[in-house]
Protein backbone atom coordinates (compact mmCIF):
# COMPACT_ATOMS: atom_id res chain seq x y z
CA UNK A 1 0.00 0.00 0.00
CA UNK A 2 1.07 3.24 -0.76
CA UNK A 3 2.69 5.65 2.17
CA UNK A 4 -0.95 6.08 3.34
CA UNK A 5 -3.94 7.40 2.58
CA UNK A 6 -5.39 3.84 1.98
CA UNK A 7 -7.19 2.60 -1.41
CA UNK A 8 -8.77 4.55 -4.04
CA UNK A 9 -11.52 3.39 -6.24
CA UNK A 10 -11.60 5.34 -9.85
CA UNK A 11 -13.50 4.68 -13.10
CA UNK A 12 -12.67 6.01 -16.39
CA UNK A 13 -15.42 6.38 -19.23
CA UNK A 14 -15.89 7.91 -22.30
CA UNK A 15 -17.02 7.85 -25.81
CA UNK A 16 -16.05 4.97 -27.66
CA UNK A 17 -12.86 5.42 -30.03
CA UNK A 18 -12.09 8.43 -27.41
CA UNK A 19 -8.87 6.67 -25.73
CA UNK A 20 -10.16 6.17 -22.54
CA UNK A 21 -8.32 2.36 -22.90
CA UNK A 22 -5.09 3.61 -24.28
CA UNK A 23 -5.05 6.10 -21.33
CA UNK A 24 -5.29 3.62 -18.49
CA UNK A 25 -2.53 1.17 -20.71
CA UNK A 26 -0.37 3.69 -20.81
CA UNK A 27 -1.49 5.11 -17.23
CA UNK A 28 -0.58 1.50 -15.94
CA UNK A 29 2.56 1.16 -17.97
CA UNK A 30 4.22 4.65 -17.13
CA UNK A 31 3.54 3.38 -13.20
CA UNK A 32 5.63 0.16 -13.80
CA UNK A 33 2.24 -1.78 -12.54
CA UNK A 34 2.04 -4.48 -15.45
CA UNK A 35 4.43 -7.75 -15.02
CA UNK A 36 7.01 -7.53 -18.18
CA UNK A 37 5.02 -10.97 -19.47
CA UNK A 38 2.13 -9.27 -20.03
CA UNK A 39 3.69 -6.56 -22.00
CA UNK A 40 5.56 -9.37 -24.13
CA UNK A 41 2.15 -11.00 -24.86
CA UNK A 42 0.92 -7.72 -26.53
CA UNK A 43 3.68 -7.31 -28.25
CA UNK A 44 3.59 -10.98 -29.65
CA UNK A 45 -0.03 -10.24 -30.87
CA UNK A 46 0.42 -6.52 -32.32
CA UNK A 47 3.54 -8.08 -34.20
CA UNK A 48 1.47 -10.95 -35.53
CA UNK A 49 -1.55 -8.77 -36.86
CA UNK A 50 1.38 -6.12 -38.00
CA UNK A 51 0.27 -3.57 -35.98
CA UNK A 52 1.83 -1.02 -33.41
CA UNK A 53 2.14 -1.96 -30.13
CA UNK A 54 -1.49 -0.08 -28.44
CA UNK A 55 -1.14 0.51 -24.77
CA UNK A 56 -5.32 0.00 -25.37
CA UNK A 57 -4.95 -3.77 -25.73
CA UNK A 58 -3.27 -3.87 -22.60
CA UNK A 59 -6.69 -4.11 -20.99
CA UNK A 60 -7.90 -6.31 -23.56
CA UNK A 61 -7.97 -9.50 -21.93
CA UNK A 62 -9.72 -11.82 -24.57
CA UNK A 63 -8.68 -12.52 -27.59
CA UNK A 64 -12.65 -11.53 -28.72
CA UNK A 65 -11.81 -8.30 -27.81
CA UNK A 66 -9.07 -7.71 -29.58
CA UNK A 67 -10.90 -9.04 -32.75
CA UNK A 68 -13.78 -6.66 -31.95
CA UNK A 69 -11.69 -3.39 -31.53
CA UNK A 70 -13.91 -2.79 -28.65
CA UNK A 71 -14.03 -3.20 -24.98
CA UNK A 72 -16.69 -5.44 -23.89
CA UNK A 73 -16.17 -6.12 -20.12
CA UNK A 74 -15.74 -4.58 -17.00
CA UNK A 75 -11.86 -4.66 -15.49
CA UNK A 76 -10.45 -3.98 -12.07
CA UNK A 77 -7.06 -3.21 -12.37
CA UNK A 78 -4.38 -2.05 -9.44
CA UNK A 79 -1.66 -0.05 -9.22
CA UNK A 80 -0.11 2.25 -6.57
CA UNK A 81 1.63 5.54 -6.42
CA UNK A 82 4.10 6.55 -3.36
CA UNK A 83 0.94 8.21 -2.07
CA UNK A 84 -1.77 5.23 -1.86
CA UNK A 85 -3.37 2.61 -4.10
CA UNK A 86 -5.70 2.67 -6.64
CA UNK A 87 -8.12 0.53 -8.12
CA UNK A 88 -9.32 1.47 -12.00
CA UNK A 89 -13.04 0.12 -12.64
CA UNK A 90 -12.66 0.12 -16.83
CA UNK A 91 -16.23 1.07 -17.65
CA UNK A 92 -17.01 0.03 -21.40
CA UNK A 93 -17.70 3.00 -23.58
CA UNK A 94 -19.55 0.92 -26.66
CA UNK A 95 -22.94 2.05 -26.22
CA UNK A 96 -24.60 -1.60 -26.68
CA UNK A 97 -21.92 -1.87 -23.64
CA UNK A 98 -23.52 0.57 -21.37
CA UNK A 99 -25.01 -2.31 -19.37
CA UNK A 100 -21.68 -3.02 -18.04
CA UNK A 101 -20.68 0.58 -16.61
CA UNK A 102 -23.37 0.36 -14.17
CA UNK A 103 -21.89 -2.29 -12.13
CA UNK A 104 -18.20 -1.23 -12.90
CA UNK A 105 -19.19 2.48 -12.03
CA UNK A 106 -21.18 1.91 -9.21
CA UNK A 107 -18.54 0.89 -6.48
CA UNK A 108 -15.94 4.14 -7.91
CA UNK A 109 -15.46 7.01 -5.16
CA UNK A 110 -14.08 9.48 -8.44
CA UNK A 111 -14.77 8.84 -12.12
CA UNK A 112 -13.03 10.60 -14.82
CA UNK A 113 -14.70 11.17 -18.51
CA UNK A 114 -12.06 10.56 -21.08
CA UNK A 115 -12.81 13.47 -24.43
CA UNK A 116 -11.41 13.44 -28.18
CA UNK A 117 -9.92 16.80 -28.42
CA UNK A 118 -10.99 16.51 -32.21
CA UNK A 119 -14.42 15.14 -31.82
CA UNK A 120 -15.28 17.43 -28.43
CA UNK A 121 -18.37 15.99 -26.27
CA UNK A 122 -20.40 13.74 -28.12
CA UNK A 123 -24.06 12.54 -26.95
CA UNK A 124 -22.59 9.52 -25.68
CA UNK A 125 -20.25 11.12 -24.03
CA UNK A 126 -22.96 13.43 -22.21
CA UNK A 127 -25.07 10.34 -21.57
CA UNK A 128 -22.44 8.85 -19.42
CA UNK A 129 -21.75 11.76 -17.73
CA UNK A 130 -26.09 11.67 -16.59
CA UNK A 131 -25.05 7.94 -15.86
CA UNK A 132 -22.71 8.78 -13.20
CA UNK A 133 -24.90 10.94 -11.95
CA UNK A 134 -27.58 8.83 -11.39
CA UNK A 135 -24.83 6.34 -9.70
CA UNK A 136 -23.70 8.38 -7.17
CA UNK A 137 -20.21 9.40 -8.53
CA UNK A 138 -20.00 12.64 -6.99
CA UNK A 139 -16.18 13.67 -8.23
CA UNK A 140 -16.18 13.52 -11.75
CA UNK A 141 -13.15 14.70 -13.53
CA UNK A 142 -12.08 15.45 -17.18
CA UNK A 143 -9.46 14.30 -19.67
CA UNK A 144 -9.26 16.16 -22.67
CA UNK A 145 -7.21 12.96 -24.96
CA UNK A 146 -5.73 13.07 -28.25
CA UNK A 147 -4.66 16.73 -28.09
CA UNK A 148 -1.45 15.94 -30.23
CA UNK A 149 -4.29 15.71 -33.12
CA UNK A 150 -4.69 19.09 -32.41
CA UNK A 151 -1.92 21.04 -31.80
CA UNK A 152 -2.19 21.00 -28.41
CA UNK A 153 -3.93 23.89 -28.97
CA UNK A 154 -5.19 25.51 -25.76
CA UNK A 155 -8.14 27.05 -26.83
CA UNK A 156 -9.00 23.20 -28.24
CA UNK A 157 -8.85 22.40 -24.14
CA UNK A 158 -10.27 25.33 -23.04
CA UNK A 159 -13.70 25.19 -25.21
CA UNK A 160 -13.95 21.47 -24.47
CA UNK A 161 -13.66 21.84 -20.64
CA UNK A 162 -16.40 25.14 -20.50
CA UNK A 163 -18.43 22.91 -22.17
CA UNK A 164 -18.03 19.91 -19.81
CA UNK A 165 -18.01 22.37 -17.11
CA UNK A 166 -21.75 23.38 -17.72
CA UNK A 167 -23.08 20.09 -18.46
CA UNK A 168 -21.40 18.72 -15.27
CA UNK A 169 -23.10 21.64 -13.32
CA UNK A 170 -26.92 21.03 -14.68
CA UNK A 171 -26.16 17.15 -13.38
CA UNK A 172 -25.16 18.44 -9.99
CA UNK A 173 -21.68 16.45 -10.73
CA UNK A 174 -18.93 17.78 -8.20
CA UNK A 175 -15.88 19.04 -10.59
CA UNK A 176 -12.89 17.48 -10.67
CA UNK A 177 -9.31 18.31 -12.36
CA UNK A 178 -9.67 18.85 -16.01
CA UNK A 179 -6.27 17.80 -17.72
CA UNK A 180 -5.19 17.67 -21.25
CA UNK A 181 -3.36 15.12 -22.32
CA UNK A 182 -2.58 12.47 -25.41
CA UNK A 183 -2.08 9.20 -23.98
CA UNK A 184 -0.60 8.00 -27.16
CA UNK A 185 2.85 9.33 -26.86
CA UNK A 186 2.21 9.65 -23.50
CA UNK A 187 2.01 13.70 -23.05
CA UNK A 188 1.34 14.88 -19.41
CA UNK A 189 -0.20 11.01 -18.18
CA UNK A 190 2.62 10.33 -15.86
CA UNK A 191 5.17 13.26 -16.60
CA UNK A 192 4.06 16.59 -17.35
CA UNK A 193 5.13 17.65 -21.57
CA UNK A 194 6.68 20.55 -22.78
CA UNK A 195 4.30 20.52 -25.57
CA UNK A 196 1.78 21.90 -22.76
CA UNK A 197 3.67 25.23 -21.99
CA UNK A 198 0.30 27.38 -21.67
CA UNK A 199 -0.57 24.47 -18.76
CA UNK A 200 -0.06 24.97 -15.51
CA UNK A 201 -1.56 22.15 -13.64
CA UNK A 202 -1.15 18.56 -12.57
CA UNK A 203 -0.07 15.94 -14.75
CA UNK A 204 -2.73 12.92 -14.54
CA UNK A 205 -0.78 10.73 -11.97
CA UNK A 206 -0.44 14.07 -9.79
CA UNK A 207 -3.81 15.02 -10.32
CA UNK A 208 -4.83 11.71 -8.88
CA UNK A 209 -2.60 12.33 -6.07
CA UNK A 210 -4.55 15.33 -5.19
CA UNK A 211 -7.88 13.79 -5.39
CA UNK A 212 -9.39 14.78 -1.76
CA UNK A 213 -12.36 12.55 -1.27
CA UNK A 214 -15.09 14.49 0.27
CA UNK A 215 -16.75 12.53 3.14
CA UNK A 216 -20.26 12.19 2.45
CA UNK A 217 -22.71 14.42 4.14
CA UNK A 218 -25.00 10.73 4.73
CA UNK A 219 -24.73 10.38 8.34
CA UNK A 220 -27.86 8.91 9.57
CA UNK A 221 -27.08 4.86 9.98
CA UNK A 222 -28.56 3.12 7.08
CA UNK A 223 -27.97 -0.96 7.52
CA UNK A 224 -30.04 -2.93 4.99
CA UNK A 225 -30.24 -6.38 6.39
CA UNK A 226 -29.21 -8.93 3.52
CA UNK A 227 -30.04 -12.01 5.30
CA UNK A 228 -30.73 -13.35 9.16
CA UNK A 229 -28.46 -16.07 10.86
CA UNK A 230 -29.02 -18.45 13.72
CA UNK A 231 -26.84 -19.86 15.70
CA UNK A 232 -27.70 -22.03 18.42
CA UNK A 233 -30.02 -19.69 20.32
CA UNK A 234 -28.78 -16.17 18.89
CA UNK A 235 -30.10 -14.98 15.97
CA UNK A 236 -27.92 -12.72 13.86
CA UNK A 237 -28.77 -9.42 11.23
CA UNK A 238 -26.37 -9.72 8.94
CA UNK A 239 -25.47 -6.83 6.53
CA UNK A 240 -23.25 -3.93 5.31
CA UNK A 241 -23.42 -0.64 6.67
CA UNK A 242 -24.25 1.78 3.56
CA UNK A 243 -23.94 4.87 6.20
CA UNK A 244 -23.52 6.01 9.37
CA UNK A 245 -22.32 4.38 12.96
CA UNK A 246 -23.18 1.84 14.43
CA UNK A 247 -22.30 1.23 18.63
CA UNK A 248 -23.05 -1.48 21.14
CA UNK A 249 -26.30 0.23 23.36
CA UNK A 250 -27.56 2.10 20.72
CA UNK A 251 -31.20 2.33 20.12
CA UNK A 252 -31.95 1.22 16.46
CA UNK A 253 -36.02 1.04 14.80
CA UNK A 254 -35.72 -1.85 11.72
CA UNK A 255 -38.06 -0.39 8.89
CA UNK A 256 -41.01 -1.04 7.39
CA UNK A 257 -42.39 -2.68 10.74
CA UNK A 258 -40.93 0.10 12.74
CA UNK A 259 -40.40 -1.78 15.83
CA UNK A 260 -37.49 -0.19 18.51
CA UNK A 261 -34.80 -2.45 19.96
CA UNK A 262 -31.42 -1.87 21.40
CA UNK A 263 -27.86 -3.31 19.99
CA UNK A 264 -27.05 -6.38 22.30
CA UNK A 265 -23.77 -7.15 20.69
CA UNK A 266 -21.76 -7.09 17.42
CA UNK A 267 -20.48 -10.60 16.78
CA UNK A 268 -18.07 -11.99 15.04
CA UNK A 269 -15.91 -15.05 13.69
CA UNK A 270 -13.35 -14.57 15.80
CA UNK A 271 -12.92 -13.19 18.86
CA UNK A 272 -10.41 -10.93 18.17
CA UNK A 273 -12.37 -9.18 15.83
CA UNK A 274 -15.64 -7.98 18.81
CA UNK A 275 -16.17 -4.41 18.15
CA UNK A 276 -18.09 -2.19 20.19
CA UNK A 277 -18.21 0.29 17.30
CA UNK A 278 -18.91 0.06 13.51
CA UNK A 279 -19.16 2.27 10.79
CA UNK A 280 -19.69 2.81 7.25
CA UNK A 281 -18.39 0.27 4.72
CA UNK A 282 -18.31 -2.40 7.05
CA UNK A 283 -19.94 -5.77 7.20
CA UNK A 284 -21.59 -6.02 10.37
CA UNK A 285 -23.32 -8.90 11.85
CA UNK A 286 -25.81 -7.95 15.07
CA UNK A 287 -27.60 -9.11 17.91
CA UNK A 288 -30.65 -6.75 19.15
CA UNK A 289 -32.37 -7.51 22.74
CA UNK A 290 -35.96 -8.25 21.30
CA UNK A 291 -36.67 -10.77 19.14
CA UNK A 292 -38.55 -9.93 15.59
CA UNK A 293 -39.61 -11.13 13.20
CA UNK A 294 -36.74 -9.45 10.34
CA UNK A 295 -36.06 -10.82 7.11
CA UNK A 296 -34.05 -9.34 4.57
CA UNK A 297 -34.31 -6.14 2.81
CA UNK A 298 -35.25 -4.79 6.22
CA UNK A 299 -33.99 -1.42 7.04
CA UNK A 300 -31.60 -0.71 10.56
CA UNK A 301 -31.55 2.90 11.34
CA UNK A 302 -31.64 5.23 14.77
CA UNK A 303 -34.67 5.90 16.16
CA UNK A 304 -36.09 9.29 14.87
CA UNK A 305 -33.69 8.88 11.84
CA UNK A 306 -35.57 6.04 9.97
CA UNK A 307 -35.94 5.74 5.73
CA UNK A 308 -39.53 6.54 4.63
CA UNK A 309 -41.65 3.51 3.87
CA UNK A 310 -43.07 4.26 0.86
CA UNK A 311 -44.83 1.78 -2.07
CA UNK A 312 -44.77 4.61 -4.48
CA UNK A 313 -42.14 7.21 -5.68
CA UNK A 314 -40.95 9.67 -8.67
CA UNK A 315 -37.92 8.38 -10.23
CA UNK A 316 -34.89 9.60 -12.66
CA UNK A 317 -34.02 6.59 -14.53
CA UNK A 318 -31.78 5.23 -17.21
CA UNK A 319 -33.14 2.24 -19.14
CA UNK A 320 -30.98 -0.35 -21.16
CA UNK A 321 -32.89 -2.42 -22.22
CA UNK A 322 -33.43 -3.66 -26.14
CA UNK A 323 -37.07 -4.24 -25.22
CA UNK A 324 -38.89 0.08 -24.44
CA UNK A 325 -40.07 0.47 -20.96
CA UNK A 326 -43.78 1.02 -21.65
CA UNK A 327 -46.30 2.78 -19.77
CA UNK A 328 -47.97 0.12 -17.41
CA UNK A 329 -45.74 -2.31 -17.58
CA UNK A 330 -44.48 -4.72 -14.70
CA UNK A 331 -40.81 -4.93 -13.68
CA UNK A 332 -39.06 -6.50 -10.81
CA UNK A 333 -37.20 -3.72 -8.50
CA UNK A 334 -34.27 -4.04 -6.56
CA UNK A 335 -33.55 -1.23 -4.25
CA UNK A 336 -30.47 -2.05 -1.40
CA UNK A 337 -31.56 -5.66 -0.29
CA UNK A 338 -35.13 -5.10 -1.14
CA UNK A 339 -36.92 -6.85 -4.01
CA UNK A 340 -40.54 -6.06 -5.09
CA UNK A 341 -42.54 -5.77 -8.51
CA UNK A 342 -42.80 -2.55 -9.80
CA UNK A 343 -45.44 -0.96 -12.12
CA UNK A 344 -44.60 2.20 -14.16
CA UNK A 345 -48.00 4.09 -13.30
CA UNK A 346 -46.81 7.01 -15.42
CA UNK A 347 -43.54 8.06 -17.84
CA UNK A 348 -43.67 11.61 -16.71
CA UNK A 349 -41.38 12.61 -19.61
CA UNK A 350 -38.08 11.95 -21.08
CA UNK A 351 -34.74 13.85 -20.84
CA UNK A 352 -33.45 15.01 -23.38
CA UNK A 353 -29.61 13.75 -23.35
CA UNK A 354 -28.07 16.96 -24.61
CA UNK A 355 -29.47 19.47 -23.26
CA UNK A 356 -31.60 17.92 -20.26
CA UNK A 357 -34.42 19.31 -21.15
CA UNK A 358 -37.35 17.43 -20.83
CA UNK A 359 -39.82 15.82 -23.77
CA UNK A 360 -42.81 13.94 -24.13
CA UNK A 361 -42.06 10.23 -23.65
CA UNK A 362 -45.28 8.61 -26.21
CA UNK A 363 -46.02 6.00 -23.92
CA UNK A 364 -42.28 4.53 -23.64
CA UNK A 365 -38.95 4.93 -23.12
CA UNK A 366 -36.53 3.49 -25.64
CA UNK A 367 -32.82 1.89 -24.80
CA UNK A 368 -30.48 4.47 -23.37
CA UNK A 369 -32.94 6.92 -23.10
CA UNK A 370 -33.53 9.11 -19.62
CA UNK A 371 -36.75 9.66 -18.10
CA UNK A 372 -38.61 10.53 -15.26
CA UNK A 373 -41.36 7.90 -14.07
CA UNK A 374 -44.21 7.42 -11.31
CA UNK A 375 -43.34 3.95 -9.73
CA UNK A 376 -45.85 1.95 -7.81
CA UNK A 377 -44.87 -0.72 -6.04
CA UNK A 378 -46.53 -3.96 -4.79
CA UNK A 379 -45.37 -3.93 -1.26
CA UNK A 380 -44.15 -0.62 0.91
CA UNK A 381 -39.97 -0.96 1.46
CA UNK A 382 -37.93 1.41 3.30
CA UNK A 383 -36.38 4.14 0.72
CA UNK A 384 -35.06 7.58 0.88
CA UNK A 385 -34.39 10.09 -1.73
CA UNK A 386 -31.49 9.90 -3.65
CA UNK A 387 -30.04 13.27 -2.78
CA UNK A 388 -30.04 12.46 1.24
CA UNK A 389 -28.99 8.44 0.84
CA UNK A 390 -27.25 7.16 -2.16
CA UNK A 391 -27.05 3.37 -1.41
CA UNK A 392 -31.27 3.20 -0.47
CA UNK A 393 -32.31 5.75 -2.81
CA UNK A 394 -30.80 4.01 -5.90
CA UNK A 395 -32.40 1.14 -7.68
CA UNK A 396 -32.20 -0.86 -10.66
CA UNK A 397 -35.35 -2.88 -12.73
CA UNK A 398 -35.48 -6.10 -14.13
CA UNK A 399 -37.31 -7.15 -17.24
CA UNK A 400 -37.41 -11.03 -16.60
CA UNK A 401 -33.71 -12.09 -15.40
CA UNK A 402 -31.85 -8.95 -17.47
CA UNK A 403 -31.07 -6.02 -15.54
CA UNK A 404 -32.55 -3.29 -17.82
CA UNK A 405 -32.67 -0.09 -16.46
CA UNK A 406 -31.29 2.29 -12.98
CA UNK A 407 -32.42 5.04 -11.68
CA UNK A 408 -32.48 7.33 -8.56
CA UNK A 409 -35.38 8.37 -5.86
CA UNK A 410 -36.86 11.71 -6.56
CA UNK A 411 -39.61 12.51 -4.66
CA UNK A 412 -41.35 9.69 -2.41
CA UNK A 413 -44.82 9.37 -1.90
CA UNK A 414 -45.26 7.77 1.59
CA UNK A 415 -48.78 6.18 2.72
CA UNK A 416 -47.54 4.98 5.92
CA UNK A 417 -50.59 7.73 7.45
CA UNK A 418 -53.10 6.84 4.71
CA UNK A 419 -54.68 4.11 5.31
CA UNK A 420 -57.84 5.40 2.68
CA UNK A 421 -57.34 7.52 0.42
CA UNK A 422 -54.94 9.35 -1.90
CA UNK A 423 -51.30 10.91 -1.33
CA UNK A 424 -48.69 12.93 -3.75
CA UNK A 425 -45.76 14.11 -2.34
CA UNK A 426 -46.46 16.64 0.70
CA UNK A 427 -50.26 16.52 -0.34
CA UNK A 428 -52.45 13.74 1.88
CA UNK A 429 -56.35 13.14 1.66
CA UNK A 430 -58.90 10.68 3.41
CA UNK A 431 -61.22 9.53 1.91
CA UNK A 432 -63.86 6.25 1.65
CA UNK A 433 -64.97 7.09 -2.21
CA UNK A 434 -64.02 3.45 -3.23
CA UNK A 435 -65.03 1.35 0.07
CA UNK A 436 -67.76 -0.58 0.29
CA UNK A 437 -70.53 -0.67 2.45
CA UNK A 438 -73.60 -3.09 3.32
CA UNK A 439 -76.90 -2.74 5.74
CA UNK A 440 -76.72 -4.99 8.33
CA UNK A 441 -80.15 -6.97 9.45
CA UNK A 442 -78.75 -7.86 12.73
CA UNK A 443 -77.02 -4.42 13.89
CA UNK A 444 -79.91 -2.62 11.69
CA UNK A 445 -76.88 -0.21 10.64
CA UNK A 446 -74.89 0.67 7.46
CA UNK A 447 -71.51 -1.21 7.91
CA UNK A 448 -68.17 -0.80 6.22
CA UNK A 449 -66.34 -4.02 4.34
CA UNK A 450 -63.25 -3.61 5.69
CA UNK A 451 -60.87 -6.08 3.67
CA UNK A 452 -57.45 -4.13 2.62
CA UNK A 453 -55.87 -0.77 2.72
CA UNK A 454 -56.95 1.08 -0.45
CA UNK A 455 -54.60 4.50 -1.00
CA UNK A 456 -53.67 5.45 -4.44
CA UNK A 457 -51.07 8.19 -5.79
CA UNK A 458 -51.17 10.33 -9.35
CA UNK A 459 -51.37 7.50 -12.03
CA UNK A 460 -53.32 4.58 -10.79
CA UNK A 461 -56.09 3.60 -12.24
CA UNK A 462 -59.20 3.15 -9.42
CA UNK A 463 -61.70 1.23 -9.18
CA UNK A 464 -65.10 3.29 -10.77
CA UNK A 465 -67.40 0.24 -9.93
CA UNK A 466 -67.93 -2.23 -6.78
CA UNK A 467 -71.47 -3.61 -5.26
CA UNK A 468 -71.75 -0.67 -3.40
CA UNK A 469 -71.04 2.17 -5.68
CA UNK A 470 -70.60 3.15 -9.29
CA UNK A 471 -68.75 6.37 -10.55
CA UNK A 472 -67.79 7.68 -14.16
CA UNK A 473 -64.85 8.01 -15.65
CA UNK A 474 -64.16 11.83 -15.55
CA UNK A 475 -65.16 13.25 -11.60
CA UNK A 476 -64.10 15.52 -9.30
CA UNK A 477 -63.45 14.25 -5.72
CA UNK A 478 -63.52 17.05 -3.05
CA UNK A 479 -62.71 16.39 0.77
CA UNK A 480 -63.51 19.08 2.94
CA UNK A 481 -61.82 17.84 5.85
CA UNK A 482 -58.72 18.04 4.85
CA UNK A 483 -59.71 20.87 2.13
CA UNK A 484 -57.95 18.87 -0.93
CA UNK A 485 -59.58 17.72 -4.40
CA UNK A 486 -58.86 14.68 -5.95
CA UNK A 487 -59.20 14.92 -9.91
CA UNK A 488 -59.98 11.56 -11.81
CA UNK A 489 -59.58 11.21 -15.36
CA UNK A 490 -60.11 8.43 -17.58
CA UNK A 491 -60.18 6.68 -14.91
CA UNK A 492 -57.20 7.28 -13.46
CA UNK A 493 -56.07 9.96 -10.26
CA UNK A 494 -55.22 12.71 -12.56
CA UNK A 495 -53.88 14.97 -9.84
CA UNK A 496 -53.90 16.14 -6.45
CA UNK A 497 -54.49 19.76 -5.63
CA UNK A 498 -55.47 22.22 -2.19
CA UNK A 499 -59.03 22.99 -2.19
CA UNK A 500 -57.59 26.22 -2.27
CA UNK A 501 -56.38 26.46 -5.60
CA UNK A 502 -59.41 23.70 -7.32
CA UNK A 503 -62.02 25.48 -9.89
CA UNK A 504 -64.91 24.18 -10.86
CA UNK A 505 -64.67 22.39 -14.18
CA UNK A 506 -68.29 21.09 -15.15
CA UNK A 507 -67.76 17.44 -14.23
CA UNK A 508 -69.31 15.38 -11.50
CA UNK A 509 -68.30 16.05 -8.01
CA UNK A 510 -68.35 13.62 -4.72
CA UNK A 511 -67.47 14.20 -1.53
CA UNK A 512 -64.74 11.92 0.25
CA UNK A 513 -67.51 9.16 1.31
CA UNK A 514 -68.65 8.98 -1.87
CA UNK A 515 -72.09 10.66 -2.24
CA UNK A 516 -73.08 13.20 -4.82
CA UNK A 517 -72.32 16.84 -4.73
CA UNK A 518 -75.79 19.45 -6.30
CA UNK A 519 -73.75 21.59 -8.03
CA UNK A 520 -74.31 22.28 -11.75
CA UNK A 521 -72.67 25.99 -11.54
CA UNK A 522 -69.97 27.81 -10.84
CA UNK A 523 -72.26 29.88 -8.40
CA UNK A 524 -73.21 26.84 -6.90
CA UNK A 525 -69.50 26.05 -6.00
CA UNK A 526 -69.03 28.82 -4.47
CA UNK A 527 -72.34 28.59 -2.07
CA UNK A 528 -71.42 24.93 -1.39
CA UNK A 529 -67.78 25.39 -0.13
CA UNK A 530 -68.58 28.68 1.72
CA UNK A 531 -71.61 26.27 3.60
CA UNK A 532 -69.15 22.95 4.30
CA UNK A 533 -66.22 24.86 5.05
CA UNK A 534 -68.35 27.14 7.50
CA UNK A 535 -70.53 24.44 9.19
CA UNK A 536 -70.70 22.97 12.53
CA UNK A 537 -71.92 19.77 14.27
CA UNK A 538 -75.51 21.80 14.74
CA UNK A 539 -75.84 22.47 10.97
CA UNK A 540 -74.32 19.79 9.56
CA UNK A 541 -77.18 18.04 9.02
CA UNK A 542 -78.98 21.09 7.14
CA UNK A 543 -75.79 21.82 5.14
CA UNK A 544 -75.74 17.48 3.59
CA UNK A 545 -79.26 18.01 2.71
CA UNK A 546 -79.20 21.17 0.71
CA UNK A 547 -76.30 19.84 -1.20
CA UNK A 548 -75.42 16.19 -0.84
CA UNK A 549 -77.45 13.07 -3.14
CA UNK A 550 -76.73 9.61 -1.43
CA UNK A 551 -78.45 7.97 -4.62
CA UNK A 552 -76.43 9.42 -7.10
CA UNK A 553 -73.41 7.34 -6.91
CA UNK A 554 -74.10 4.74 -4.03
CA UNK A 555 -76.57 1.75 -3.17
CA UNK A 556 -76.04 -0.17 -0.17
CA UNK A 557 -76.59 -4.00 -0.85
CA UNK A 558 -78.71 -5.83 2.23
CA UNK A 559 -76.03 -8.23 4.09
CA UNK A 560 -72.03 -8.87 3.81
CA UNK A 561 -72.56 -12.58 1.74
CA UNK A 562 -71.91 -10.63 -1.05
CA UNK A 563 -68.48 -9.33 -0.47
CA UNK A 564 -67.02 -12.76 1.04
CA UNK A 565 -64.27 -13.92 -1.38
Amino acid sequence: MGENEGKLKLVFTGHVDHGKSTVIGRLLFDTGSLPQGAIDKIKAVTLEKGKAFEFAYLLDAFEEERTQGITIDTTQLAFKTKKRDYVIIDAPGHVEFLKNMISGAADAEAAFLVVDAQRGLEEQSRRHAHMLSILGVRQTGLIVNKMDLVGFKEKVFGDITREAWGFFDSLGLAKGPSIPLAALPGDNVVKRSDNFSWYNGPSLIEALDDLRISPREEKDLRLPIQDVYKFDDRRILAGRIESGRLRVGDEVTISPGGKRTLVASLPAWLDRDVKDEVGRGESVGLIVKDEFFNRRGDVVSHVGRAPEVADSFLASIFWLGKTPLNQNARYRLKLGASETEARVNEIVHLIDSTSLAPRPAQGEIKQNEVAVVALRLKKAIPVDLFSKHTATGRFVLLDGYDVSGGGIVTQIHSRADIRHGFVFGELKARCEVFEEYYYSLGDMAVNKVDRQTLSYTVGDPVPLSGLSYKYPDYFDIVIFRDQMVVQIRAAKVDSLKPLAEYDYQGLPLVNGRGFGLLVQSPDDWDRAKGDFLAQTPETEPTVAKRWLDFNAYRRIPMGWSDFVI
